[in-house]
């Protein structure tokens, strides 16, 4: 079986500004991947290419064998780093919305998971906190039945204290065989559920390799997150 996503010389500028340079990388079908790195790295860039946003770019990206197509994007659901309901939209509402706009999208899950992060089905999105909003957003992403979850800083504005929680709730209901590519900062909280860790700046991949290699090494990722990135400490 193919891996799921396939780089190989990927590149991408902005003007004369690159961000990511001859990016060579294979993703395991089934598995999680913490993506980490500094602001301003690539990360999102590297998302925005993955999910057809940004087509802008050389080299070859194949997600489940296929070129970024029609195809590809509907095996693959992006949660962004930022909300793109609109502030009069209910809760409901959105689970509505992304029931109409995907074939894929498990309604009934995601009313019980509604219900489980304690969120009103007709609170509207300008009264929610930026925690609520994320736990809205990560619902309805992994509420579609994907290959390819691509997740940009999915819990950055929820309670640590429930972070927990909502991603053992989102790791129990995500489909067999699913992967899962998760952008963070949040390193310490969130380790714990990586398969991999990938870790890239300066336009390069720095770090690529199972957490349990790493682990091996006698270091916590957040250790080898400084030693990779010294300049961020």
């Amino acid at each position: 079986m193919s891996d799921i996503i396939q780089l190989k010389q990927l590149t991408k500028s902005y003007g004369s500004k690159m961000v990511l340079e001859n990016i060579d990388l294979s993703v395991p079908h089934g598995t999680i991947v913490g993506l980490m790195g500094p602001n301003g790295c690539g990360k999102t860039s590297l998302m925005k290419i993955l999910t057809g946003m940004i087509n802008d770019y050389s080299g070859e990206v194949l997600i489940d064998g296929h070129p970024v197509g029609p195809y590809t994007k509907s095996v693959v659901s992006y949660q962004p780093d930022r909300s793109y309901l609109p502030a009069w939209m209910s809760a409901k509402q959105a689970i509505n919305y992304i029931a109409d706009f995907f074939k894929d999208f498990d309604k009934e899950k995601a009313l019980k998971m509604l219900a489980a992060f304690q969120l009103e089905p007709g609170e509207r999105v300008k009264s929610m906190s930026k925690g609520m909003q994320e736990k809205l957003l990560l619902l309805l992403t992994m509420c579609r039945r994907a290959k390819l979850y691509v997740l940009d800083e999915p819990l950055g504005g929820v309670d640590p204290s429930a972070r927990q929680f909502i991603m053992d709730t989102i790791l129990g209901n995500r489909p067999e065989g699913s992967t899962i590519l998760l952008s963070t900062h949040m390193i310490y909280d969130m380790e714990r559920v990586f398969d991999y860790a990938l870790m890239i700046g300066r336009k390069q991949i720095l770090l690529y390799d199972s957490v349990a290699n790493l682990e091996a090494q006698g270091k916590t990722l957040n250790e080898l997150f400084q030693e990779v990135f010294p300049y961020v400490g």
